[in-house]
């Protein structure tokens, strides 16, 4: 029955195409993220790629061509093809299989192309603009650390770069006039505090651009930026995280705000700011991959919420009507899928923790309290919201109720509340966790005592220090591509994370004493619960050293540890005969060990 749930496929759409006839859309149908063209009239969908590792692509404005960008086994070392979309015929366009290559946006008229590279050092990424015709590419900013190409003005003259910060959550953006052999950057951001600089959304005729900021305040708002003055101000105040595009004709700003975790799309004015219209979106759940035809008429979108997987939607603006242009494959009965209810419960220092609460309505445990599974999120500069989640719904189909918090330092909650965890108050948010679990506990109709916790990456870690520092409250753990020492993951991690990962967990050179301490592998003998342990072999980012290290010392101490390792992944399961492996064995993992008598290895209350 699990298979059911991880063969659930979804679309999400990239791009139009150069006559507004087809959209570019990535899916899953084949078991890995390929490149489709969609007919937007027909619906009908033309497979573009049939390749082993997940694709991603864009349409080159302008002309009928497709820039694609794949890697090898998750190693994230992206690479770019050119594919004439008509004879789908496939050429290289930047390969270099030792560094990594990210696309950062295409002129209007398709010639140029911007990429991040780090080719000069394996360190810090430059920006390179490329002219597709003729291969020609120079270097427009470099030297200047951590860079992403972030697209180009209407006019093809300038391009926006963001480079990151020396603090977790920090960035500048830049405007280089690519015009100009030896250009010199315009620095659109000098600021003193930590805070995030969106790419722009430019007016058609290149006099200014609106962008999302939260300089100087607590949540993200749009500001506008005039090219003449080379000033900004903010023009429209939002009580949630606000981001924006504008249609080529700069005749509409769409405005996407994160309210709580649930969508707000609404259309104003990029004049007058005034609003024209909401978009009504087909529930409450998360919208993404915003995209207007080049007409301006149509936008396309990306929508998922707790019982709907994610499909293609198109918006008319002239009519106001909203259809759906796919229905990816879905084995199982959709009325079984499960809503969760918003709560929020207070943690050691007052400090109040969103959490999402799924709850069976059928299964083993409905006429007693459920066992729980706690999903934390990875990042830490991330946030769980309304979306659809194929192994929630199964184990709340299964009987299990699931808990989704977003601890402190997750994002959308405002700039305060996503540095609450940074460098040495990490252990602050698996104290959250306690107190999500005094929660479970107070809730009638949830067993605490069978609380489990699982998580990706970041969570993976929260998976372990839970287990660590609070032995006496979780029954097990499910730890999926997670870090188990702070020390040894900033050691091994790939030379191009480094530094930004030392931003957020600390340096190895001033903080290694914290880092020491704040490792569940130092602590390692206060663990009792059985682990799953998930991994992919060529992991970039936590590699797989970390599951292997922890799985051994638990075998070493008799404690029930299980590793998955797969040779074709990164960091997670991108391949689905994977998922359709890995998951199944997850959860009759955690179906054995709640089985189990609990007092083997649940005492009381955590005093921690």
């Amino acid at each position: 029955m699990i298979h059911d749930y991880l063969s659930i496929r979804i679309a999400a759409p990239v791009n139009f195409s150069f006559d507004d006839r087809h959209l570019l859309v990535q899916s899953d149908l084949s078991g890995t993220m390929q490149v489709f063209s969609l007919d937007v009239e027909s619906g009908a969908l033309a497979q573009l790629t049939d390749e082993v590792e997940p694709v991603n692509g864009m349409y080159l404005p302008d002309r009928r061509a497709i820039l694609l960008a794949t890697d090898e086994g998750g190693n994230e070392r992206l690479q770019l093809r050119l594919m004439d979309a008509q004879t789908r015929r496939v050429r290289p366009l930047v390969v270099d299989p030792a560094f990594i290559h990210r696309p950062g946006g295409i002129s209007r008229d398709g010639r140029l192309l911007a990429y991040a590279c780090n080719r000069r050092n394996g360190v810090e990424f430059d920006i390179y603009v490329r002219d597709v015709e003729t291969g020609a590419e120079r270097l427009v900013f470099g030297e200047q650390g951590w860079c992403e190409a972030a697209g180009f003005s209407p006019d093809g003259q300038w391009l926006a770069v963001q480079r990151q910060g020396e603090r977790s959550g920090d960035n500048d953006l830049f405007l280089v006039d690519v015009e100009v052999d030896r250009p010199d950057a315009v620095h659109v951001s000098p600021h003193e505090d930590q805070a995030a600089f969106g790419p722009p959304a430019w007016l058609p005729d290149a006099s200014a651009f609106f962008f999302a900021t939260n300089t100087g305040r607590d949540i993200i708002s749009i500001a506008r930026y005039d090219m003449a003055s080379a000033s900004w101000t903010y023009v429209l105040e939002t009580p949630w995280d606000a981001e924006c595009i504008v249609d080529w004709a700069g005749d509409s700003l769409l405005v996407v705000t994160n309210e709580d975790g649930v969508s707000r799309a609404e259309l104003r004015d990029p004049v007058s700011l005034s609003r024209r219209a909401e978009i009504p979106l087909p529930g409450r759940g998360v919208a993404s991959n915003f995209t207007y035809s080049r007409d301006g008429r149509r936008l396309a979108f990306h929508f998922t919420s707790p019982i709907e997987p994610g499909d293609v939607w198109l918006y008319e603006l002239d009519g106001g009507t909203l259809r759906r242009l796919t229905t990816s494959p879905n084995p199982v009965d959709a009325s079984t899928f499960c809503e969760p209810t918003l709560h929020r419960c207070r943690s050691f220092d007052g400090e109040e923790i969103p959490l999402f609460l799924y709850q069976p309505l059928a299964g083993p445990f409905v006429d007693a309290p459920s066992p729980v599974v706690v999903l934390v999120h990875g990042g830490p500069e991330s946030q769980s919201r309304p979306m659809f989640i194929s192994l929630v719904q199964y184990l709340v189909g299964s009987g299990y109720a699931v808990a989704v918090p977003n601890v402190r330092g997750s994002t959308g909650y405002g700039k305060h509340f996503s540095h609450l965890d940074d460098r040495r108050l990490r252990l602050d948010s698996v104290r959250d966790l306690e107190a999500v679990h005094l929660w479970l506990d107070n809730h009638p109709a949830l067993d605490a005592r069978r609380a489990t916790v699982l998580g990706s990456s970041y969570g993976g870690y929260m998976v372990l220090a839970a287990l660590v520092w609070q032995p006496d409250l979780w029954a097990a753990g499910v730890d999926i591509v997670g870090i188990s020492s702070l020390v040894t993951f900033l050691e091994n991690t790939s030379v191009w994370r480094r530094a930004s990962r030392e931003r957020e967990y600390g340096s190895l050179t001033e903080d290694r004493d914290f880092l020491v301490e704040a490792s569940p592998l130092t602590h390692i003998d206060r663990l009792r619960a059985p682990l799953f342990l998930i991994h992919g072999a060529n992991d970039p980012r936590v590699p797989v050293s970390e599951a292997r290290q922890v799985h051994r010392v638990l075998e070493e101490k008799g404690i029930r540890s299980e590793l998955l390792v797969y040779d074709d992944e990164g960091h997670g399961l991108s391949k689905l005969r994977n998922r359709l492996d890995a998951y199944p064995k997850a959860v009759e993992f955690l179906d054995e060990v709640l089985a189990q008598d609990l007092a083997t290895f649940v005492t009381g209350t955590s005093t921690t």
